[in-house]
């Protein structure tokens, strides 16, 4: 029977307005991109070049035109990792017992919500793991939830994306953070009292405005980050430059890990690990070392913390489309895309046939990347 789907379609919809959901704020905070991986296999690399710095020379004039100086073009990959799908079983069994009681279109189209909601959750997690373990800096007290006397946070986090370069008043940067810092700056007064927040949003309808040119976001994923067992590292290198990324470390035992928060001795920035600790170097985010470091110089390794993450909307990217068919299509009965009001995302529900049993799968493809670093920022809690 065709068109299985066409008829019910107004019962998905309601159901997905029904259903609880979880906050999302990466999904939406994220360069979304889901036509120019249709090309994508699951497993294949796309390439996307980024360029360096640029270095000055001093103008000599000449009648001779100068060879100019060469420049290094690299490249970063993104995949297409995550082909995943909630599958709902039924027999006629099922819908004649369902049909006795609340209904089978009801059910299944709670049943249908609740798997975008599973697989919203899902991308959510993988951005935010994408995002703060690609960090730059950070800033804030690990262990300690942010916002809870003020919002000065905010003009720290604000100050280490200016720093970067990164561009501010495009209105395409946010702060996504857990429910926990939420609840800490919907208390503070200067944003409820209408003479100093600009409206009546926050205290009448719990709405978190644009602060510090960046729009405020909670996400139900942010979790806590454990920190490697790294100890007693010093610095392995007599000439560690500002802009260095790669740090030489040895003498210390234990793990470095992506996500980890590093200092360094006699100097007060917080460094992000992109890379874990491998072959006596681990790697940190753009744009590098704000000040040179010297040999044996300590290595520390801040504690556990939970991050929330500030950054460009072009500084992750989530890659999605629906998985695969062969060419031809497959044994789907009836196949329709479905978005998701809360997320915004589009899954595809496909329906197939078997001996006096149906199957319905909601399913995505998709991958993440952190394009660039330089355009992340951590806010510890």
């Amino acid at each position: 029977m065709a068109n299985v789907l066409t008829d019910l379609a107004a019962d998905i919809y309601k159901a997905a307005d029904v259903v609880g959901r979880e906050l999302v704020g990466f999904i939406p905070a994220s360069t979304i991109n889901a036509n120019g991986s249709e090309r994508v296999a699951k497993g294949d690399t796309v390439r996307a070049s980024f360029t360096r710095a640029a270095t000055a020379v001093n103008v000599s004039e000449s009648m001779t035109v100068p060879e100019g100086t060469d420049q290094t073009v690299d490249n970063k990959t993104l995949t297409i990792s995550n082909s995943r799908a909630v599958q709902i079983p039924y027999t006629g069994e099922d819908i004649r017992h369902l049909n006795n009681g609340i209904g089978y279109e009801t059910v299944y189209g709670d049943q249908i919500a609740q798997a975008m909601r599973t697989l919203c959750n899902e991308i959510e997690v993988d951005l935010w793991e994408e995002a703060y373990k690609n960090s730059s800096r950070a800033t804030g007290t690990a262990g300690t939830t942010p916002f809870g006397s003020n919002f000065d946070a905010l003009a720290d986090l604000r100050q280490i994306l200016a720093d970067n370069g990164m561009p501010m008043n495009d209105g395409q940067v946010s702060l996504v953070m857990n429910t926990a810092a939420g609840a800490n700056l919907r208390k503070q007064s200067t944003l409820q009292q209408v003479n100093t927040s600009g409206g009546t949003d926050l205290l009448r309808q719990g709405v978190l405005l644009d602060l510090m040119g960046m729009a405020v976001r909670e996400s139900s994923q942010v979790g806590l980050h454990t920190k490697g067992t790294g100890t007693s590292y010093l610095l392995n290198d007599a000439s560690s430059a500002i802009g260095d990324t790669t740090i030489a470390a040895d003498g210390g035992s234990g793990t470095i890990l992506a996500g980890d928060i590093v200092t360094f001795a006699g100097t007060s920035d917080a460094y992000a690990v992109n890379t874990a600790l491998a072959g006596g170097s681990f790697v940190i985010g753009g744009t590098g070392l704000r000040a040179a470091e010297t040999d044996n110089d300590a290595i520390t390794v801040g504690n556990n913390y939970t991050p929330n993450v500030a950054f460009h909307r072009r500084a992750i990217e989530l890659a999605v489309r629906a998985p695969a068919v062969p060419a031809g299509g497959d044994s789907a009965d009836d196949a329709i895309t479905v978005q998701d009001p809360v997320s915004g995302l589009v899954f595809e529900v496909r329906v197939y046939k078997g001996y006096r049993k149906t199957m319905i799968e909601v399913a995505s493809a998709w991958g993440v990347k952190a394009w660039k670093s330089d355009f992340i920022a951590t806010l510890m809690g």
